[in-house]
């Protein structure tokens, strides 16, 4: 067994993490679920998530048989949300081919809506003990500085040469349990100790043969990707007002927002009452500009000029992709998180509460 392998695996008995909510079962549809909340997001992040969705759907048939409004609903707030969608269509999937039945090799798993190499053989090796390689963004750090690798990991050349870093240092004996110690070691060494930032080398196990350690490297590895400034974006959010009751609109599936609930949206410089009478039949008054509300993107930054409108009268018709809720109850919607944020400083917080 590697070097690497046995000292995480001795490392991970003392001082690994043990008691997260999704470990020491092998409920497949639960280490999935784990796993696609975690991509993207912390742990004190997803575990009050977790629990609140395996309550609510506890088997994958739940979760299929679901809405996916229901399903967005307990997701808003924890962001990406097409790994939501991912979920939802890959739940009716498993019920629809294969018998309601989690797949149990890496290769079907990864034919699954949103879940690509690493995420199945992590799924493999938790439920099943497959001995199958992870790569995700705690171990290309831990390798790229461990073999001292220089280039941005995300370029083709160098995923391959630390996939094959990742599959060389398998554990090759299958005792009890070794396989899922490993892989786990591999996630808590570079959640706990091996960070990006301020990495806590003085206690990692693997200090001793680490090249970017003995070479004082450690903070220029991984090598970052060269960023150029991330470009901006307006939009104009129309808070329209109605007997104290809210519009929201339900967005496409295809784009930011997926499905989500969210103000009816126009861009800057738009005449408001002109577009309001002739996209929505209804007539406004009153309009008061808000505060500005930026949120970034990982591809661009957004800035959100909310507008509080009061409707006078109008022909709207009501349809499915529109309703009028009072913002308290927005809130239990599947809202994403600058709607929820401007709804609670402008409707709800002890010093904003607007009427119109």
């Amino acid at each position: 067994m590697s070097f690497i392998a046995t000292r995480l695996i001795h490392w991970h008995q003392v001082y690994g993490r043990h008691h997260l909510p999704w470990q020491g079962n092998r409920d497949p549809y639960a280490i999935w679920l784990s796993e696609i909340m975690l991509q993207q997001t912390q742990v004190n992040t997803v575990i009050p998530y977790y629990v609140r969705f395996m309550q609510t759907f506890p088997t994958v048939n739940s979760l299929a048989q679901a809405p996916l409004d229901a399903v967005l609903t307990l997701w808003s707030g924890l962001g990406y949300y097409s790994r939501a969608r991912n979920l939802h269509q890959a739940a009716r999937l498993i019920m629809q081919d294969h018998q309601g039945q989690f797949p149990r090799n890496r290769i079907l798993i990864e034919q699954l809506p949103g879940i690509g190499r690493s995420t199945a053989a992590a799924i493999a090796v938790f439920a099943y003990s497959k001995r199958e390689a992870i790569l995700d963004g705690n171990v290309k750090r831990i390798f790229t500085r461990y073999f001292g690798i220089e280039g941005y990991p995300g370029e083709s050349k160098i995923q391959n040469l630390l996939w094959e870093k990742a599959e060389e240092l398998l554990p090759v004996d299958h005792g009890a349990g070794r396989i899922e110690t490993y892989t786990q070691a591999l996630m808590d060494l570079g959640a706990t100790v091996c960070k990006r930032h301020t990495p806590l080398c003085e206690i990692c196990p693997l200090q001793q043969h680490c090249v970017a350690f003995q070479e004082n490297r450690v903070n220029q590895l991984p090598t970052a990707k060269q960023r150029k400034p991330l470009p901006q974006k307006e939009t104009v959010f129309l808070l329209l007002m109605h007997q104290q009751k809210l519009l929201l609109e339900k967005r496409p599936s295809s784009g930011i927002w997926g499905e989500l609930w969210c103000p009816p949206e126009t861009e800057t410089g738009v005449d408001i009452a002109s577009y309001c009478h002739d996209h929505l039949g209804i007539q406004i008054q009153s309009a008061i500009q808000l505060p500005a509300l930026d949120h970034q993107f990982t591809h661009y930054k957004l800035r959100i000029h909310p507008q509080l409108l009061s409707v006078t009268s109008g022909s709207f018709i009501e349809k499915n992709e529109f309703i009028w809720i009072k913002p308290c109850d927005a809130l239990e919607r599947a809202i994403p998180t600058p709607v929820r944020k401007l709804l609670k400083h402008n409707f709800l917080s002890n010093h904003h509460t607007l009427t119109i």
